[in-house]
């Protein structure tokens, strides 16, 4: 998947099972391979922020292999 960052920047996020888990606000990239690893999202108020991994920004921290789809928005498969 080809993208350039202003094409997901401030996208927003949902699981595939349809729940709004936030915003994109950056990426983690490999700066040797040029691949994304992870994106940094600034969850929304009714994501329960226990059930992931986070940053020291209190940003969601998701990986980029579970992007199944960048559009109007970006959609992630189970993150279980």
């Amino acid at each position: 998947m080809r993208f350039f960052v202003n094409d997901i920047q401030e996208k927003f996020v949902m699981s595939s099972d349809g729940n709004y888990l936030g915003q994109v606000d950056n990426l983690v990239v490999d700066t040797k391979s040029g691949k994304v690893l992870h994106l940094l999202v600034i969850p929304s108020e009714e994501v329960d922020i226990r059930k992931f991994r986070m940053d020291s920004q209190q940003r969601l921290v998701l990986p980029f292999d579970k992007v199944k789809s960048i559009k109007d928005v970006v959609i992630m498969s189970s993150l279980d």
